[in-house]
């Protein structure tokens, strides 16, 4: 895949400062995390993301580096606390380290409190250390299995050794690593405990994720979907998970496991939802701001900046935006159809 082109942002929002968690939800939850995809494109096709032939956005639609510095600075402004930056994958736009550069000045600032990315892996080796530079401290990488065959299958032509050596590099750069995996019942349910040693004898978390109806894809879910509610029973079966409260300010719930000492990470949208205790946002790479992952609302911010909107009117939009965000979602894994048409890699991870 080769990366579109863009000039490194450096745009400085002149939004009006407002209250620390200004942005309040109709059900009185607190919004203070954003996460920003950056692109739709990805270097790997991972079978319960996309399809296998994507058509991806022309350039014309999706946001400048400088339009996403804008909006991502607005909500900053606004009291939100945490940005992910996500993808597709973002370490394939170009100029993509530019973006991170120029929003670090929130994390010096002390506006925000953490700039972080979620990244397949596959390009990380080369920017670990420039990420732990500008102030990243945290991120996520996703991988599924360990072995070489399944993962080329599940990603469609990926090299595992280059997300492991991946991995390594962000760990020597000194950034903290969360491996994300996605709990397959027919593809890596037996290896999730080999995945788990592996994970924490290297000194990162790991979170279980189950799979989610976001987008058309050629694979059926409903055949691939395995409940974290039986896998932790399952592994309480030989190790000790004990709860604890530790939070990453994402909807995971934390055990530690008594036997290997490390953090394990349960993300349950379907058999168990965290609805109730939502705090985030997600703007597109077009600039579109979907307040639930689950639901198809919906508010184009893209339109709002290209129309020569005010500072005053990026954040009314917002604000407008955030009234419509939903109680909790729609997944039905057993559904006929997704929740929603739109796939993850175009939503943001």
């Amino acid at each position: 895949m080769t990366p579109y082109d863009d000039s490194p942002a450096q745009a400085v929002s002149t939004a009006p400062r407002t209250p620390a968690s200004s942005l309040i939800d109709g059900f009185g939850r607190a919004v203070t995390y954003l996460r920003v995809s950056v692109t739709d494109r990805c270097d790997l096709r991972c079978v319960y993301c996309m399809a296998e032939h994507m058509t991806f956005l022309p350039k014309a639609e999706v946001l400048t580096l400088e339009e996403l510095d804008r909006v991502a600075s607005a909500f900053v402004g606004l009291g939100v606390r945490k940005l992910r930056l996500t993808g597709g994958e973002p370490l394939v736009r170009k100029g993509f380290m530019g973006l991170v550069e120029s929003l670090s000045r929130h994390l010096r600032s002390g506006d925000l409190d953490e700039l972080t990315l979620t990244t397949n892996g596959t390009q990380l080796a080369p920017h670990a250390a420039e990420l732990a530079r500008h102030g990243v401290r945290r991120i996520n990488v996703s991988l599924d299995t360990l072995k070489p065959d399944l993962f080329r299958a599940l990603t469609r032509g990926g090299d595992v050794a280059q997300v492991v050596a991946g991995i390594d590099a962000a760990l020597k750069a000194g950034l903290q690593v969360k491996i994300n995996t996605v709990a397959l019942k027919h593809d890596n349910a037996r290896e999730i405990p080999d995945l788990i040693r592996w994970a924490h004898a290297r000194g990162c978390d790991l979170t279980l994720i189950e799979t989610m109806p976001l987008g058309e894809v050629d694979q059926d879910r409903t055949d691939q979907f395995l409940s974290l509610v039986d896998v932790r029973r399952d592994l309480a079966s030989f190790w000790t998970l004990n709860d604890i409260s530790d939070a990453t300010g994402g909807p995971a719930r934390y055990v530690r496991i008594a036997e290997t000492g490390g953090r394990l990470g349960l993300i349950t949208p379907l058999s168990n939802h965290f609805c109730d205790t939502c705090n985030r946002v997600r703007l597109t790479c077009t600039g579109t701001l979907h307040t639930c992952l689950g639901r198809d609302d919906a508010r184009d911010l893209r339109a709002v900046i290209r129309s020569g909107a005010s500072d005053v009117e990026l954040t009314e939009a917002i604000f407008a935006a955030l009234e419509s965000k939903p109680k909790g979602h729609d997944f039905q894994i057993a559904a006929p159809r997704p929740a929603v048409a739109r796939h993850m890699s175009t939503t943001g991870g």
